[in-house]
């Protein structure tokens, strides 16, 4: 089974309950689409369970705008600003603080890893979606992780059915061209795992968000 799975965004009891309801065996492909981090209350919880899960299930884990957030402050030496107002406390919060963010390897191991794109079959996941008639290698990342109306509003494409998160939606979006999956967890909404295979979703409510 090829599944996709939502903005989880530090609701680490959403999902652990969506991961049971769906039971993956190690022959499923799990496509995690960003945001694991901010606004919710344990992102830490979240990054720790996502490396156990994939140990033994096969997990593609994309990069998120908030994932190359904390990304642009670790690495690059950016400013807070705009990872602050975008949930960072809430982070830092969880980790106990951002000093120890920064010292836990292994988690700045797992962001450093996650991909701007996946391809399988007919399907391209990215996190915020495509900039219309550019081929994907052509993309700009920022793009890859940002864009919002542009890429909703208008054909792509691609040649791929594009699969999404970061716009949060009431319940999934299916578009001609593209499927949305960020049911807005954080928001009080649901985290949603999406079945490719079998075209059908899987949700749970966000009670700790």
């Amino acid at each position: 089974m090829l599944w996709a799975i939502g903005d989880i965004h530090g609701c680490l009891n959403a999902l652990e309950t969506l991961i049971n309801e769906i039971s993956p065996t190690p022959n499923d492909k799990l496509v995690f689409l960003g945001d694991y981090i901010d606004r919710g209350p344990d992102s830490k919880g979240v990054v720790d369970f996502l490396i156990e899960l994939s140990k033994r299930t096969d997990c593609i884990f994309l990069r998120g705008n908030h994932e190359q957030m904390l990304l642009d402050v670790i690495d690059n030496g950016d400013d807070t600003y705009l990872w602050v107002i975008n949930g960072a406390t809430a982070t830092w919060r969880s980790y106990g603080n951002l000093q120890n963010l920064l010292y836990n390897d292994e988690h700045l191991e797992f962001f450093r890893n996650t991909q701007y794109y996946f391809i399988e079959d007919k399907y391209l996941f990215v996190h915020g979606g495509v900039r219309p008639n550019i081929p994907i290698e052509k993309q700009d990342k920022r793009d890859l992780i940002w864009i919002r109306e542009e890429f909703i509003s208008k054909k792509h494409n691609t040649g791929y059915i594009v699969i999404f998160g970061h716009t949060p939606f009431e319940d999934v979006f299916i578009g001609e061209d593209k499927i949305g999956i960020d049911t807005g967890c954080v928001y009080g909404g649901k985290l949603t795992a999406y079945n490719l295979t079998l075209s059908k979703k899987v949700q749970v409510e966000c009670l700790n968000g």
